[in-house]
């Protein structure tokens, strides 16, 4: 268990720091279980014998209430707006609703790094009397509550950088949560990230996330926490961000949807002090994590309706129309990726992929074809040095500061760049080579012809713990700049030794390495989504085929 006071589902353990660094984490888990209130702890039975899923434990266990169960499973962020716009709920019952729930969620995924519910419900009932006073909403999200990744700034509480002595309290609002905030969003949780912010698992010396249809596997990463919660039911509308698959990946692991805009759509000012040397050529995203598709519209027109390029000039005004976007193509080509040409996905993902292809290819409005990959593995191996132009120096240097003790998916990400700081000169070869790679890549997709294309989210269904090591199915997108969307299938994994790959022969010794895992893991319950991409600020378009292709999968 990670805390005595707040015994959460933990297997395993994780390595120690020094005895400076243990105290400062002891200090803070008891600070974060000093504020969950007796009656919301879940028996120590259900956390030392948890079930393999955990999904349907917080509308059993009893600490919610029939109605706060309603709540929590019927509404998705739209249909929550609404119903507190026209007084059928209130605030304050959303948002204790969701507060406790997503600390009963926590307890079974370890997916919260800060909660605060108190504060929450009273910001509910402000608004609950606003309305009721004028009978007007202060904005499209009045009294929805939206949980927020750890590093991002919400005034008043912890920030949490790549490593644990950048902690700090948040004195402002970031750009983005002022403009959430002003359109009536409650916050209410920060949710867990990875040390580093680089893993596509979460798991930091606070603890590790699992996934809650299998908590034998990850939950994704580096936004984890919040594909755990959302997937919990505990959040209906998260925020994440992705530099290498940290928003879609999670979202796929965890069965959810999830959106990584083309880089300064939305903003992203004041989000990480001192910035991060990754940037220099591979910018970050921030994006929408959540149960429905309208969901992550409604999340981009409140944020762009704001017109946020105004205050930070970074932002490409392009406005935004949406699921709304009229189709520009009929048919609409879509290309499929089955798979990258290094790593062959596991047996249910491309049973998911094949599911969706033969509903679209029946379809009068697609013309389905072949999607060839293109230097898949160039485009991973470029993107994992410019990650780190220090060769790692600066993180190492946080990590030696306050003793915190290095992990394994950190050493992972780091080592092809380590000890090689390539200076001003190296950081200029890297961006002519990633310049050249995406005209090349774009002169590639033309030549085949399609408008959008339809690929795996990863290498496989959620992978198992530690084993998050192949990023290419979302990472290859962050390099080329591309708007990415996941969507869930209704494909899950079968129990082990159930499904065995069609095709015998490996694509590469990756491959091997990931048919080995296959064989190694159990999967079972693990949901399948797919991943949908355009070209770099086509997000409208993107979103265009979105509701087209989701039409046809529900027909």
């Amino acid at each position: 268990m990670v805390s005595t006071t707040l015994p959460i589902v933990q297997p395993g353990s994780l390595p120690t720091g020094t005895p400076q660094f243990e105290s400062l984490k002891r200090r803070h888990l008891g600070e974060f279980a000093a504020k969950v209130p007796k009656e919301l702890i879940l028996p120590r039975d259900v956390i030392e014998n948890p079930p393999k899923d955990v999904t349907g434990i917080p509308a059993s266990c009893g600490l919610l209430t029939p109605e706060e169960v309603e709540i929590t499973e019927k509404y998705d962020a739209t249909a929550l707006a609404e119903a507190i716009a026209a007084r059928k709920l209130t605030s304050v019952a959303v948002v204790t609703a969701f507060a406790k729930r997503a600390i009963i969620a926590h307890q079974l995924t370890c997916c919260l790094g800060e909660w605060f519910m108190t504060e929450a419900v009273a910001r509910a009932k402000e608004l609950d009397d606003h309305l009721a006073a004028t009978g007007k909403t202060i904005g499209p999200l009045h009294g929805v509550p939206i949980s927020v990744k750890e590093h991002i700034p919400v005034k008043g509480h912890s920030v949490l950088g790549a490593s644990w002595d950048t902690r700090r309290i948040a004195k402002e609002d970031c750009h983005m949560i002022s403009i959430l905030r002003e359109a009536g969003a409650v916050f209410y949780c920060k949710t867990m990230q990875p040390q580093a912010l680089m893993h596509l698992e979460t798991v930091s010396l606070a603890g590790r996330t699992l996934n809650p249809h299998n908590i034998l596997l990850s939950a994704g990463g580096s936004t984890g926490g919040e594909g755990a919660l959302v997937a919990m039911r505990g959040s209906v509308l998260g925020i994440g961000t992705d530099i290498g698959g940290s928003v879609r990946g999670p979202s796929g692991f965890c069965g959810i949807y999830g959106f990584k805009p083309t880089s300064y759509t939305l903003p992203m000012k004041d989000f990480s002090e001192g910035g991060f040397s990754a940037e220099l050529n591979v910018l970050c995203s921030v994006g929408p994590m959540c149960t429905s598709a309208r969901d992550m519209d409604l999340f981009m027109s409140v944020i762009l309706s704001a017109k946020p390029y105004l205050k930070d000039p970074r932002i490409i005004p392009i406005p935004w129309t949406g699921l709304a976007t009229e189709q520009k193509k009929t048919p609409l080509k879509i290309g499929f990726m089955m798979n990258d040409g290094v790593i062959e996905p596991q047996p249910p993902v491309t049973k998911g992929l094949q599911w969706v292809r033969e509903r679209l290819q029946s379809h009068p409005d697609f013309e389905v074809k072949d999607f060839a990959p293109f230097k898949v593995a160039e485009a991973i191996k470029n993107l994992r040095l410019a990650y780190y132009p220090d060769g790692g120096k600066v993180l190492r240097d946080h990590f030696r500061a306050s003793g915190e003790p290095t992990l394994p998916l950190t050493e992972w990400i780091v080592r092809d760049a380590e000890g090689d700081d390539i200076g001003s000169s190296g950081v200029l070869k890297h961006r002519l080579l990633r310049d050249d790679f995406r005209c090349d890549f774009a002169e590639h997709w033309n030549a085949q012809d399609v408008d959008i294309i339809i690929c795996p989210v990863f290498v496989g269904t959620a992978c198992s713990h530690e084993t998050a090591f192949y990023w290419n199915y979302t990472g290859f997108w962050n390099y080329v700049d591309a708007p990415g969307v996941v969507i869930p299938t209704p494909i899950k994994a079968g129990p082990k030794g159930t499904e065995t790959y069609t095709n015998q022969t490996p694509l590469s010794h990756e491959c091997t390495h990931v048919r080995e895992l296959w064989e190694e893991g159990d999967f079972e319950g693990a949901p399948v989504n797919i991943q949908i991409c355009a070209r770099k600020y086509h997000d409208n378009d993107l979103f265009a085929a979105l509701s087209a292709i989701e039409k046809a999968l529900r027909s």
